[in-house]
């Protein structure tokens, strides 16, 4: 029995403006049209004998990864969907300690766990697959395992692991020492000795002996983790989605699983794994991911290049122009533009910080924003007023709810709204418009089944997205 768990926690600071902590990289939509987060779920489901998939993410993100999963097809994908949700990040340890304490419970300690991130593209299932057997079998020897890439260039936005002696299995190698991410020399150096292999952050063990491992080498963190468990589940209902107690979690060790147990431990091995793998954490990643010109320029919307190379534009609506420039990333968004040197590409994550310094809204969302029901997009808003675009999908519907500070003005510009309205009832089609009075009782629902879009315009003393009552909700979002 193997459980694989699926960890969708970062944000992505990487890849900002395309991701947005709350819309992060596992969701963006790749070229093929499916979501990393997706393609992840379908490896897990590829395994035999996996009686679930965990996926560890934050309470934000639930209803975003519920919708990718069922975006996924798969014959048994729709019953192994559980989740462990946290309130607030606190790194991969954390994370792989609640998923071990979980199948502990669930499964008994000889239950093997496969941790893999949200955030990697392994086109070869096939080959993945067998690299997960050959981890499944060394893990029940007591070993905890990880998964090596061979690296095929010196990259320095990766963590490295220097091969020891051979282990018990074809492909498996005791790890000698873990390396940070190195200097473009260092990184060289390792490459060109081939006793390196690249730190996937995919990882695979049996409960007993992760559990063990923890109590020699990090007895306090998994005392607080243990702890938070205990809390979580004292009073919950669903063993498939559990929210972790947030007052425990806040206080758990913010720590990756590598500085907590990785490197202290002397049962670590490696499986060198013989199959293409990426890491798409940087704009160097993502722009792998599509076809270039003669002159290197990878080109994503509306561009005009003249004497450029080796550049790469993606556009969301403008026409952008280039001259006689090379080597950099021009990303642009409806509300923010960056642009970069292909060399400092994994110091895009220093403009997150300090729009987040400034409280900059650019660090959270996008001009349109994803919702369960559908998306909104603000397309303009000043002193008292905010105007939207509102686009629900087929048979969705928002919640029913209040505002303290706002009214609402809804105009239909496509499709037919069912409104509630305070205590009315009505339907509003094309061209017709209603007015929601503060403190009104209200919802919006599409029971046809075609995109319902609507312009709300909102006015009021306040606008922000916390005012709101929900009083009842189809996503359960309705706060007891």
């Amino acid at each position: 029995m193997i459980i694989p768990v699926i960890l969708s926690g970062g944000a992505g600071t990487r890849l900002w403006p395309l991701s947005r902590q709350s819309h992060p990289k596992p969701f963006i939509k790749l070229p093929d049209g499916e979501t990393l987060i997706q393609k992840t779920f379908t490896r897990a489901c590829s395994l035999s004998n996996i009686p679930e998939i965990i996926t560890i993410t934050n309470v934000e993100y639930y209803l975003k990864c519920k919708s990718e999963y069922e975006k996924t097809f798969h014959p048994a994908g729709n019953a192994l969907q559980n989740f462990l949700l946290e309130p607030v990040s606190r790194n991969t340890a954390p994370a792989i300690i609640l998923a071990t304490l979980r199948v502990a419970h669930s499964y008994g300690e000889d239950a093997v766990l496969l941790i893999l991130p949200a955030d990697h593209l392994i086109p070869d299932i096939n080959a993945f697959v067998k690299s997960c057997e050959i981890a499944t079998a060394l893990a029940t020897t007591g070993k905890i395992v990880t998964f090596g890439i061979k690296p095929t260039t010196p990259e320095t936005g990766f963590g490295y692991m220097e091969c020891g002696e051979p282990d018990t299995l074809q492909h498996t190698f005791k790890v000698s020492r873990f390396v940070e991410k190195p200097c473009a020399d260092l990184a060289e150096t390792y490459v060109q000795s081939q006793r390196f292999l690249w730190n996937s952050g995919m990882f695979c063990f049996n409960v007993k002996n992760m559990l063990d491992e923890l109590t020699e080498h990090a007895p306090e963190l998994l005392r607080d983790v243990r702890n938070c468990w205990d809390a979580s589940i004292k009073n919950n209902t669903d063993p498939r989605l559990i929210t972790l107690d947030k007052y425990s979690f806040s206080h758990v060790q913010n720590i990756s699983i590598d500085y907590a147990l990785m490197e202290k431990s002397q049962k670590v091995a490696v499986v060198a794994c013989d199959f293409d793998w990426q890491d798409i954490g940087s704009f160097k990643a993502f722009k792998n991911l599509h076809q270039h010109d003669h002159n290197g320029n990878t080109i994503l919307g509306e561009a005009i290049v003249i004497d450029s190379q080796d550049n790469f534009i993606h556009s969301e609506g403008r026409m952008i122009a280039s001259v006689g420039v090379n080597n950099l990333y021009i990303i642009d968004t409806p509300d923010a533009l960056l642009i970069s040197h292909r060399d400092r590409s994994q110091d895009v994550n220093h403009v997150v910080q300090e729009l987040k310094k400034n409280d900059h809204v650019s660090y959270m969302e996008h001009r349109t924003v994803i919702r369960p029901w559908g998306s909104y997009t603000l397309l303009e808003e000043g002193d008292k007023f905010k105007i939207k675009r509102i686009v629900i999908k087929p048979h969705a519907s928002l919640s029913l709810q209040s505002h303290r500070h706002r009214s609402e003005h809804w105009v239909v510009v496509q499709g037919t709204a069912d409104i509630v309205n305070g205590d009315k009832k009505y339907q509003l089609h094309q061209n017709e418009s209603t007015f929601v009075a503060i403190n009104t009782l209200h919802r919006i629902s599409n029971t046809t089944n075609s995109d319902l879009i609507i312009i709300e315009v909102q006015s009021g003393d306040y606008l922000g997205e916390d005012d709101i009552i929900r009083y009842e909700d189809t996503y359960g979002r309705v706060q007891m």
